[in-house]
């Protein structure tokens, strides 16, 4: 049986390329059996992979691409923090910022990407959260996609 670090690589999302924080940021924050992760977007290895509005500069199959890699970041985040994911007991809460036209209104198509990733990493107990998709006006370094993550920690 794989464990959830090893499911996140095969499915093609390399351990090492954790996002870099700001100067002034905490990628995650654990309080207690809750992990707060902070938000995470597009970036694979050292570039945004989909930048723009949707669905004019970046397609609705691209966004849900760059939505699951999002929440790959924020579980490579969590693995910087605890060493792993082994920690996870479940992913309880997943919100999700769009990018997109004001009159778009798949966002929550979009998100799904995010969420199939998470099921695919932990299964369809513990990986499918409460979820919200958002479209908003824009997001940091022109990315069409954001995600963040309240997770529950098994204790140590």
């Amino acid at each position: 049986m794989s464990t959830p670090d090893e499911k996140l690589e095969a499915l093609g999302y390399p351990l090492d390329r954790v996002p870099k924080p700001g100067p002034i940021l905490r990628m995650v924050a654990v309080d207690g059996d809750r992990a707060y992760v902070s938000g995470a977007i597009p970036i694979d290895g050292k570039y945004i992979a989909w930048k723009g509005i949707v669905p004019t500069e970046t397609s609705l199959e691209e966004a849900r691409k760059a939505a699951a890699l999002c929440a790959a970041n924020n579980l490579r985040m969590l693995i910087q923090e605890l060493g792993s994911l082994d920690r996870v007991e479940r992913i309880i809460r997943l919100t999700g910022y769009v990018w997109s036209e004001q009159d778009f209104t798949d966002q929550h198509l979009i998100m799904d990407g995010a969420s199939q990733l998470l099921i695919d990493v932990f299964g369809p107990d513990a990986g499918l959260p409460a979820r919200t998709a958002l479209g908003v006006a824009a997001l940091p370094l022109r990315a069409s996609v954001e995600t963040e993550m309240i997770v529950r920690l098994k204790p140590e």
